[in-house]
């Protein structure tokens, strides 16, 4: 078992909750909202859901090995929580809301190591990249901790915040958000020293209604810099000034020509890019232009810590792709697999890169819905046919609802197309359509779970499994 994180009276009197003790136990070692994931001296937080209350498993919780729940106020009486903590011999933290209880002790939380050097990372897209790529670079002289996956949500990064010990130097983390005033939850959070911003698209865009309201969420991310703090802004992005605009703390704008190190690149197609850095060679593994946008914000990063040009050339030779970013898979055809998210963004920089590769075969793209655009949503997907009809791809397989304004598009021209909503159908058409020797893209939202086309684009007819 870990050591105990915090005392649960000294938490619960530093975000001004009630406390009920039952408990001889005086500390918890670890969080959880979800009572699956309670360990032996967990702190559990009964948080509401859409299709269910947290409340409901305080009891299994209890039963788990947690030493306390954090509970509200209004649900006390209803799910009977005093009478199952006395019966138990726990404690109950009492507070309003378990969501901002939840933000409330990650604050305190991280107020116990004055001395970690926090760094927040948010953006339209490229994010998880750059914190991944930061966090390689970083961890070559720095003892470091950041989120795991893209835990960057209004839960995500407080129970990353946990993760931090006392013999860690650097904390780096990304900062996600789906609604109004995430970010600026998350950064009273965190209060980072360096603070960067990737870019300004059109991600969420369903949630806030235009750019100019993104990057006025985006933002925040600087909202708690003091004097000494860093702000990270991508110059080449044309919101750069905006988002220099009224910023507290020290302000530097990071691009290619940012880095006196920095003398060029040259593409190494799907096996990455080869940066002259400092007189020597780097090969950075993640292929395409926006994975080197990525590679200069780690580096603006790393810069300010400060580490080394070894360290830098250590992390960025020593990144792999997360699932679903940029992987590169090699069988029976050449898949590049981007299917975690999409956006018009990076939907464009996908297609843009592939078109880019020399390439002695076809090209196959198959490209599913943009999702969260909202009302920008036909005109984003009827860009993305414009973009598709003037791009290299040899067939182009569109899957999703929302992606029939890029159809409607591509039908007026002669670019060769198939659209379907069915899975299915999708995998039979793929399937037939395949040879080896195809570059084949996989671009779309989560919920499209385009890697369900993996296997019939990777395992050669014999059977065999693909390999690099």
């Amino acid at each position: 078992m870990d050591f105990d994180l915090m005392i649960i009276a000294e938490l619960s009197k530093n975000i001004g909750a009630r406390l009920f003790s039952f408990s001889e136990n005086k500390g918890f070692s670890s969080v959880a909202i979800d009572s699956r994931d309670v360990k032996e001296g967990s702190l559990f937080f009964a948080i509401p859901g859409t299709k269910c209350d947290g409340h409901s498993f305080v009891g299994a919780a209890f039963d788990a090995g947690a030493r306390g729940a954090v509970v509200e106020s209004s649900k006390l009486d209803s799910f009977d929580l005093v009478n199952i903590a006395q019966k138990t011999g726990k404690d109950l933290i009492v507070v309003p809301n378990t969501l901002k209880g939840l933000q409330d002790s990650a604050r305190v939380y991280l107020e116990k190591f004055p001395k970690l050097l926090k760094i927040g990372i948010t953006g339209s897209s490229g994010k998880t990249t750059t914190k991944e790529i930061a966090a390689a670079i970083v961890s070559g002289e720095k003892n470091t901790v950041m989120n795991k996956g893209n835990l960057n949500s209004e839960t995500g990064l407080p129970l990353s915040v946990f993760e931090v010990r006392s013999h860690h130097e650097a904390g780096i983390f990304e900062l996600g958000m789906n609604r109004r005033g995430e970010i600026s939850e998350l950064a009273q959070v965190l209060k980072p020293n360096i603070a960067l911003v990737t870019n300004i698209g059109h991600a969420h865009i369903e949630f806030f209604g235009s750019q100019d309201s993104i990057l006025e969420e985006k933002k925040c991310i600087y909202k708690f810099l003091t004097d000494n703090d860093v702000a990270l802004i991508p110059k080449n992005d044309k919101y750069a000034g905006a988002l220099a605009d009224g910023v507290t703390g020290n302000i530097r704008f990071y691009g290619e020509d940012s880095f006196k190190e920095f003398e060029q690149t040259r593409s190494l197609g799907l096996e990455g890019t080869e940066i002259c850095w400092a007189g020597g060679k780097i090969n950075f593994p993640l292929p395409g232009k926006h994975n080197m946008e990525n590679a200069l914000a780690a580096i603006a990063i790393a810069k300010e810590i400060p580490v080394g040009d070894k360290a830098i050339k250590q992390g960025l030779e020593s990144v792999k792709p997360l699932f679903g970013r940029g992987e590169i898979l090699k069988g029976r055809t050449t898949v590049i697999r981007d299917c975690y998210n999409a956006n018009p963004e990076s939907t464009a920089k996908s297609i843009e890169f592939c078109d880019s590769l020399e390439w002695p075969g076809r090209r196959t793209y198959v490209i599913a819905d943009m999702l969260e655009l909202g009302e920008a949503s036909y005109d984003a997907h009827t860009r993305l046919g414009v973009l598709l009809t003037k791009s290299k791809a040899d067939m182009v397989f569109l899957f999703g609802t929302e992606i029939t304004a890029a159809a409607k598009y591509l039908a007026g021209g002669n670019k060769p197309f198939v659209h379907t909503n069915d899975i299915n159908e999708l995998s039979t058409f793929i399937d037939s359509y395949a040879q080896t020797g195809d570059l084949v893209l996989l671009k779309g939202s989560r919920s499209c779970a385009l890697e369900r086309l993996t296997e019939i684009l990777t395992v050669f007819p014999s059977g065999g499994i693909y390999g690099s």
